[in-house]
């Protein structure tokens, strides 16, 4: 379970606030979906869920490992799929993924197989023998999608991860994501693709210039607005308009 106490994210001494005060639980068994504009505050927050930044204010917990104070804890309870696939791009793809193993401390048989499995689901088993610079963007990404994979993360953390893949990849790591939460585990991930969301969310975060809107299901969401709409214009009401959320009923939460 992720646990996000009163976060906020400020630069140039406050006069920028780009995460205002944003307190969520994201828990074990559902898949999560961060939704938002670009631009929104969604890559700040997921940055501080991880650890890449830290909060001006508010704390992070990974399964109760608080992030600021136990961060090697917190984040070997995570895994990670950034919103850039250019890294480590002088490894080849079998030492990319022995690199994560090695992080993570998977035993070399059971990594064996599990690299074995990742590569024959997203159609790289012919290319671990090259470099990452010389793969396509979406092969990139596959790479950080089965590095992420990889240790059986107990959360598995990823922005914006539809970016640049094939529709074959795409629909094989909804399928990965979907069975990752019905094995107890956690999935959290953001977009701003809604129509990806609302095929495979179990409840949904609404987030705009830094401010959590909404929290709930998409179901919530339409008894709210009583619609049988999409959630793309569910979606453009919530965030063109936030003063009706103040007498929202049935959602958990409203920022």
């Amino acid at each position: 379970m992720i646990r996000i106490n009163h976060v906020s994210k400020s630069y140039d001494g406050g006069a920028t606030l780009a995460v205002k005060d944003i307190s969520l639980d994201v828990r074990s068994g559902e898949i999560f979906g961060l939704l938002g504009h670009n631009g929104a505050g969604k890559s700040t927050l997921l940055n501080m869920i991880v650890g890449v930044l830290v909060p001006t204010e508010g704390s992070v917990e990974i399964d109760g490992e608080d992030m600021a104070a136990a961060p090697l804890a917190a984040k070997r309870r995570l895994s990670f799929v950034g919103d850039s696939p250019d890294h480590l791009l002088r490894l080849k793809g079998h030492e990319f993924l022995r690199f994560i193993g090695d992080l993570y401390e998977v035993p070399t048989e059971v990594r064996a197989e599990r690299i074995e499995r990742l590569a024959a689901t997203f159609g790289m088993a012919g290319e671990l023998d090259n470099q990452l610079q010389s793969y396509s963007h979406g092969m990139r990404q596959k790479m950080m999608v089965m590095g992420a994979l990889l240790p059986n993360p107990d959360n598995w953390i990823l922005d914006e991860p539809m970016t640049g893949l094939d529709p074959t990849a795409a629909w094989q790591l909804k399928q990965s994501m979907r069975e990752h939460a019905d094995a107890g585990k956690t999935v959290l991930f953001s977009t701003h693709v809604l129509d990806v969301a609302e095929k495979v969310v179990d409840r949904v975060g609404v987030i705009s210039h830094g401010e959590l809107l909404f929290v709930g299901t998409i179901d919530e969401m339409r008894e709210h607005f009583h619609s049988d709409g999409s959630l793309e214009e569910m979606f453009l009401e919530l965030t063109g308009d936030a003063s009706p959320l103040a007498d929202l009923d049935g959602a958990e939460e409203v920022r």
